[in-house]
């Protein structure tokens, strides 16, 4: 298919290319060079934190400096959701995958180390969580203000660039609460943790090849009053959604319905099927779970 060849100067000699053009300069004079260097660093780790990546010791020594890095560009550009999705995300995994997980397993042995090890998971968690608040706060003015209201009604809509931000704020906040269980203040704030999950899922109930329902179904069941039937019922939307890929759904139905309820069986096969998803797809989430589902089946006598 070819294109007329129009000539440079027809073209800006247009009064609406020319209104265009002025407007283009106007929004440039308001944005500083140092602004939009940002924003395009910020963009491109955005999409360097998405890459595919396998090796777990890879990712953990790489990750220190990708955070810090984004984190700081992050700090002046907070509207940047791309970017503030990636920092929450890269926080929150950093806290389960290395710092929450190796206390969980070290606890038998070394109970003084594990408990400085939650100290700093929960620290982390709470970094990431303040990351992207920050960033819906700065996209939605008050958004904080009105996730807390008492009235559904002044609750925030989720517009759908938020969604990714919004899960991970939940996600990171229901793991600080998770290791925050003496601090009454932190834990009244599951309900919001909660809400604001939910608010996410009535946008995007299918988001993160079933992230987002598997987070509903962990936190059905973690919450007072949550109900074990309705728990299964997120962390099969969950499976379904990943077409049974994502090893994170079968562990997470493991702990939060199997385990509850003293059914060993149902625990044992569902971990077998997060071990088989692990393989069916390598990817980053997928080798964390399976480590974890690993170590389950391992502590399984002590756990029934």
């Amino acid at each position: 298919m070819t294109h007329p060849r129009l000539r440079i100067d027809s073209i800006f000699r247009r009064p609406l290319v020319r209104g265009c053009l002025a407007a283009v300069l106007v929004l440039l004079g308001a944005c500083s060079p140092r602004h939009l260097i940002i924003q395009g660093v910020a963009n491109e780790l955005a999409s360097q934190g998405q890459a595919v990546e396998e090796d777990l010791v890879l990712a953990r020594e790489a990750s220190a400096f990708y955070l810090k890095l984004s984190e700081s560009l992050l700090r002046p550009a907070p509207e940047n959701l791309k970017l503030a999705e990636a920092v929450a995300a890269g926080f929150t995994q950093y806290a389960f995958a290395f710092v929450a997980f190796e206390a969980e397993r070290i606890e038998p042995k070394d109970a003084k180390a594990a408990q400085k090890l939650r100290e700093r998971a929960a620290l982390l968690y709470r970094r990431a969580h303040r990351h992207a608040m920050a960033a819906l706060e700065a996209t939605t003015p008050g958004f904080a203000l009105a996730l807390a209201s008492p009235d559904p009604q002044q609750w925030p809509v989720l517009t759908a660039s938020q969604i990714g931000v919004a899960y991970w704020a939940a996600a990171s906040w229901g793991g600080f609460i998770s290791l925050s269980k003496d601090d009454p203040n932190t834990v009244a704030d599951l309900p919001q943790a909660v809400r604001l999950a939910h608010l996410a899922w009535q946008v995007n109930p299918d988001f993160g090849d079933g992230a987002l329902a598997s987070l509903m179904g962990s936190f059905e069941a973690a919450r007072p009053g949550g109900k074990p039937q309705q728990a299964t019922v997120y962390f099969d939307q969950a499976i379904a959604v990943s077409a049974g890929k994502s090893a994170g759904a079968f562990v997470a139905k493991a702990e939060g319905v199997a385990l509850p309820a003293g059914d060993r069986p149902a625990f044992e096969a569902l971990l077998q099927q997060a071990l088989a998803a692990s393989v069916a797809r390598r990817d980053l989430p997928n080798q964390v779970m399976r480590e974890r589902a690993q170590w389950l089946l391992s502590v399984a006598d002590d756990l029934f």
